[in-house]
């Protein structure tokens, strides 16, 4: 049953980027995170503005927490939109969790990203089938992937 969940899960998201099905999946998960519509704890709403629309999207996504500090990890990796989006809006965005929050994204450095991506992978299991490494691998193996997955460090807006 897990190998068929991992092969739905990586059939959703060929080559990086969602199909049509992933896409309807999404938008109902941001809704549902948002909302806390039987959303699990973890789960949250980002908003930021489209660097081609210039609308606002969103996107569902696991809120990480480690070392006392919350994050965002792209499960997809460099090309993700949301990624995309986040930086070129300068880290900009707001995150809705039963509450809206405005907060700015800073990009984590490449070297301190490992142990970030394994308590990623812990606590985000559809992400699993994504991620080239096993959630149980030695910090070395998250180490060697860490640049190619953006982890945003999530700290509280500095705008009025």
């Amino acid at each position: 049953m897990q190998s068929m969940l991992h092969r739905f899960d990586r059939w959703m998201y060929q080559g990086g980027r969602p199909n049509r099905v992933a896409r309807v999946l999404n938008r109902i998960g941001a809704v549902q995170y948002r909302y806390r519509i039987a959303a699990p704890k973890r789960a949250v709403t980002l908003e930021v503005i489209g660097r081609r629309s210039g609308k606002v999207i969103a996107f569902p996504l696991v809120l990480t927490e480690y070392d006392g500090q919350r994050y965002l990890v792209a499960m997809l990796g460099q090309q993700a939109n949301w990624v995309r989006n986040v930086r070129a809006a300068d880290g900009r965005a707001v995150l809705h969790h039963g509450r809206r929050e405005q907060v700015h994204l800073e990009e984590v450095e490449p070297s301190a990203r490992a142990p970030i991506l394994r308590r990623f992978l812990e606590l985000a299991p559809g992400a699993r089938s994504h991620a080239p490494v096993d959630r149980d691998a030695p910090l070395t193996e998250f180490e060697r992937i860490a640049p190619d997955y953006p982890v945003f460090r999530i700290n509280p807006s500095t705008r009025t």
